[in-house]
């Protein structure tokens, strides 16, 4: 690491971690607020802050209209590449504001208004991220849920979010699987106890859906008709949107995200980490149903004045392992971010032959982010491609990344299995059980001294009490990431997975506890638990262990089947549920306390000791021999 590069770093980091208040004023300096803040950083409590609170501005102005203004009209915005419909449409920062205005003078002759909430379930296709847009240019907070859940998981969030309008589209596709959308939505506004006044339906051709009258618009001809709506001023503080993620009491919890302190973080992310410009081509290969999609499809590359990639595709099979290949050069991407899941896809397909096909002299920086990304991937993309490949870590309730090697300060040296150093902003501490720091290189508690950086979540939608306990509690003054791991002496972040029951199955947060909850209900199990286990591809998948009601046979092929179709029906496919394996007893504390710790560790063929604490010691054991019998275990 060269002086230079060392001291450009720790210059950035150090000015915002001592004097936060410059710093970050600098940073929103950056952007055309139509009333610039004054108040960068106010505290309301011990566990409350906000930043920039008597700024106004609108955060679909900054992406759109903003660069019109500075004569970047013409400049493609958005692409959209669709391997599945074999479409390619390509989006002005122009044609995007119209189709956004448009689209949110149908929001509000809807009766959709500042501070009203839109549900958003749709596929991958341009007018999602219109959609999105749209409500935040009326000022609006939008809901968006993942296409692959299921109508009891999206009926969850509409009862909690209680939106005034659901948007959606009649199917999406799953390579070359249709899933009919509409009757998803229509079973969830039935067994939701809030019902939306209106749905507005995206019909593609694929699959027309049917409609309901007096509820149901159709997008496309309500857009005809529809009056273009300009943008609403905000308070920096006015919520943009509700994005759900898993809580461990299966009971989905609603990050909430601010106008004012997102748009500046993601501004000055795309400087620091990402290293982009205006009118970089940049890709982050995922889903707007998640927080990549959110911050790194739609909002971050706009707002930064780039071009932006929005996929609807497979790594492989759509149609082969060069996909993603194929549009790095048909586009000249610059920047792509991705899970390791995706690499690791790619990888198991053998894309040598195809990686040789395609010119990618463009690109000059992969992104991985997620899950945890395995040094043999990472060395793996490193030999391929020979590009700098950065690991950064972050989470739904940040927003955007908390350690990463900071390619728009200075790469640093990589070091595989560290996501690098902290971004600044981020004031990164390993704690102990009892919340004091620990030395380098001990393992302990990731946590993040309050104040949170701007961009982070400010609360839990309609529940303050459990964003505090759930992130501010076990440690005061500190928020509790959730994941465990340790610092080195250099400074780099090493993050070993989570201590809590969420599992990450291909960069999908799933509750262990929710699956739990569901094996139970099934009348022949008295009781169970559910863990995550690695899996090569998507990183761990998650594996029922359940006990039998006495006096009670079945056959575990279909109880098996029988399960994995209730997860199927109450979670989603994408919860990628396929095991389960009859015990005759789980090990537990004498206080009747699963060892779910214990499982794992036998589950990933790690070491581990009995606890003196167990009520049964022979379960383990017992355990562990049939899960290796099965082929369940990590390298066994």
């Amino acid at each position: 690491m060269t002086t230079q590069s060392q001291s450009r770093y720790q210059q950035s980091y150090q000015q915002s971690i001592a004097t936060p208040e410059s710093f970050w004023q600098q940073q929103a300096a950056q952007l055309n607020w139509y009333k610039a803040p004054h108040t960068i950083l106010q505290q309301q409590d011990s566990h409350h802050y906000q930043w920039f609170s008597d700024g106004v501005l609108n955060t679909a102005y900054l992406a759109l209209d903003s660069h019109i203004e500075q004569g970047r009209g013409e400049q493609t915005a958005l692409i959209y590449d669709s391997p599945v419909t074999n479409t390619q449409q390509r989006f002005s920062y122009r044609q995007l504001r119209d189709e956004v205005a448009q689209c949110a003078g149908v929001l509000k002759a809807l009766g959709v208004s500042k501070g009203d909430r839109v549900v958003i379930y749709m596929p991958m296709i341009p007018q999602a991220a219109i959609a999105m847009l749209a409500v935040a240019r009326l000022g609006a907070v939008h809901s968006v849920v993942f296409g692959g859940f299921s109508a009891h998981e999206l009926a969850l969030r509409i009862d909690d979010a209680k939106p005034k309008v659901v948007v959606s589209a009649s199917c999406g596709i799953e390579i070359s699987k249709i899933i009919a959308y509409k009757p998803l939505l229509d079973d969830a506004i039935n067994k939701a106890q809030h019902k939306p006044e209106h749905c507005v339906i995206y019909q593609r051709p694929q699959l027309l859906a049917d409609m309901q009258n007096g509820r149901d618009l159709d997008w496309q001809k309500a857009m005809l008709k529809a009056e273009p709506a300009g943008c609403v001023p905000v308070k920096a503080t006015d919520p943009l949107y509700v994005l759900y993620t898993s809580g461990t009491t299966g009971k989905p919890k609603g990050v909430v995200r601010d106008n004012g302190g997102h748009a500046v973080a993601l501004h000055y992310s795309m400087q620091a980490v990402y290293n982009a410009k205006p009118g970089d081509v940049f890709w982050a290969a995922s889903d707007v149903g998640w927080v990549v999609g959110h911050s790194y499809i739609v909002y971050a590359p706009l707002i930064a004045g780039c071009t932006s990639i929005l996929y609807e595709g497979k790594p492989v099979f759509t149609p082969d392992a060069g996909a993603f290949w194929r549009v790095c050069a048909q586009y000249k991407v610059n920047i792509l971010f991705a899970a390791p899941t995706a690499f690791r896809a790619i990888r198991k397909e053998d894309p040598e032959a195809a990686l040789q096909q395609y010119d990618l002299s463009a690109l000059r920086t992969i992104f991985m982010a997620g899950e945890r990304l395995d040094p043999a991937t990472y060395q793996w993309v490193v030999d391929k491609l020979h590009k700098p490949v950065i690991d950064h870590w972050w989470q739904t309730e940040t927003g955007w990344p908390i350690a990463a090697n900071p390619a728009g300060l200075e790469l640093m040296p990589a070091k595989p299995g560290s996501s690098t150093l902290p971004v600044p902003g981020f004031n990164v501490h390993i704690l102990d059980e009892a919340g004091q720091p620990v030395k380098a290189n001990e393992q302990g508690y990731i946590a993040l001294k309050l104040p949170l950086p701007p961009g982070c979540l400010t609360t839990i939608w309609g529940n303050d009490e459990r964003f505090v306990d759930g992130y501010l509690a076990s440690f005061p003054g500190y928020y509790a990431s959730g994941d465990g791991g340790y610092i080195d002496d250099d400074g780099y972040l090493f993050v070993m997975g989570r201590t809590d029951d969420v599992i990450n199955v291909a960069g999908h947060r799933l509750s262990t506890g929710e699956m739990e909850q569901i094996v139970a209900s099934h009348p022949a199990i008295a009781e169970c638990c559910v863990i995550g286990i690695p899996e090569p591809i998507k990183g761990q998948q998650p594996l029922a262990l359940v006990l039998i009601k006495n006096g009670i046979d079945v056959d575990e092929t279909i109880l098996e089947a029988e399960l994995v179709a209730m997860v199927r029906e109450e979670i989603g496919a994408l919860a990628c549920f396929k095991k389960a394996v009859i015990v005759k007893r789980l090990p537990k504390t004498r206080s009747g306390k699963i060892l779910r710790k214990l499982l794992r560790q036998i589950a990933d063929g790690s070491q581990y000791s009995v606890p003196s604490t167990i009520d049964d010691p022979a379960s383990l054991p017992e355990i562990a021999e049939l899960m290796q019998a099965r082929g369940l275990v990590n390298g066994g």
